[in-house]
């Protein structure tokens, strides 16, 4: 993945093929070189170029990465205000905590539909018996979606839902 540092180095290169361009521009205008009009074109286009460059440089956005966090899946997201990730069995309740509110910062966006909330369940796949399998609601994290700067997420974690969860063996 690209970082800021690579789109600033590669904007800097941009701009200087651009400055080369009008100066090659201004040259096929004082020698009427009949192409000069498809080199304002092609200034034109490296001037836009370059300036898309330095804007993914700025950073717009970053990632928050939330400690203790672990890996987990999206399996419904309605685009709105209810999304539901998967997460493996053997997930702690810290690590539960953590993987909630990494989640409710992956997915909040400024264009989803709704109300004012979004509502985010974790949950994972038991298997009581033979050829059965549960899915089991372990925790859920509500986040505003008008403000996108508050951290502060309203974690709820059923512990009567972890307890039924297979004890690792040593």
């Amino acid at each position: 993945m690209l970082t800021t540092t690579d789109f600033l180095i590669a904007s800097k290169w941009a701009g200087i093929l651009t400055l080369g361009c009008a100066a090659l521009t201004l040259l096929a205008f004082v020698l009427k070189w009949g192409f000069r009009f498809r080199f304002v074109g092609a200034t034109g286009f490296m001037g836009v170029l370059t300036g898309g460059l330095f804007a993914l440089s700025l950073g717009l956005f970053s990632h928050t990465t939330i400690p203790g966090a672990i890996r987990y899946s999206v399996v419904f997201d309605n685009g709105a205000t209810l999304a539901s990730i998967a997460v493996p069995p053997t997930i702690t309740q810290s690590e539960l905590d953590a993987t909630l509110r990494q989640a409710a910062a992956d997915l909040f966006s400024y264009g989803r539909l709704g109300s004012d909330s979004l509502v985010i369940r974790a949950r994972t796949m038991v298997h009581p018996e033979a050829g059965v399998s549960q899915p089991l609601i372990l925790g859920e994290v509500r986040r505003s979606l008008t403000n996108g700067e508050n951290d502060n997420f309203a974690v709820k974690i059923y512990a009567e839902n972890l307890a039924k969860l297979p004890k690792p063996t040593a």
